[in-house]
């Protein structure tokens, strides 16, 4: 089986620490326009890098930021989904679950690795590399202000929207 350098990386999670400026990125969106980290100053951010578009958990983490919208709107807080599948694939993935926050594409998952998203992983007992679900809270001024690795879905969203809580009250 051939091997491609997209397979042959050995990137690690990024060392990604509160405080640290938030890396910028540019990625293109299901709306059909770029998407910077600049558009979201003065503004809390929740940025979550999931696998894969409609696969089982990520259909379930993407369903329950939907379901949690209001409340995070309520905090001040945007939403935006990171993954590697294609502007095509987001748009499909967002009308079937009727998403109303941005998708994200990081097709050669450079902003993944920049916040420590993209690593070896285990996968059916196998070492391979790909997406780490990972969610980044970006206070309004741009700084990393919280990092969920490893997450697991059930009660992420809610466990996000506490730590707004905690954030804005400090």
């Amino acid at each position: 089986m051939a091997t491609t350098s997209k397979t042959k990386k050995t990137s690690a999670p990024s060392t990604l620490r509160e405080g640290d400026p938030a890396p910028d990125f540019t990625l293109p969106s299901d709306a059909g326009i770029d998407v910077s980290l600049a558009d979201f100053a003065g503004s809390w951010l929740v940025l979550y890098f999931y696998p894969r578009d409609s696969t089982p958990g990520c259909t379930r983490q993407a369903q329950a930021f939907r379901d949690n919208l209001a409340d995070f709107e309520k905090r001040g807080a945007k939403v935006v989904g990171i993954s590697r599948d294609t502007i095509a694939s987001h748009c499909k993935f967002r009308d079937a679950q009727e998403l109303t926050f941005p998708l994200l594409s990081d097709r050669d998952a450079k902003v993944h690795e920049a916040y420590g998203a993209f690593g070896e992983k285990t996968m059916y007992g196998k070492k391979v590399l790909g997406a780490l679900r990972t969610t980044v809270i970006i206070s309004p001024e741009g700084k990393v202000a919280r990092v969920f690795s490893n997450v697991k879905v059930p009660g992420h969203a809610e466990a996000v929207l506490a730590a707004l809580d905690e954030l804005t009250k400090a």
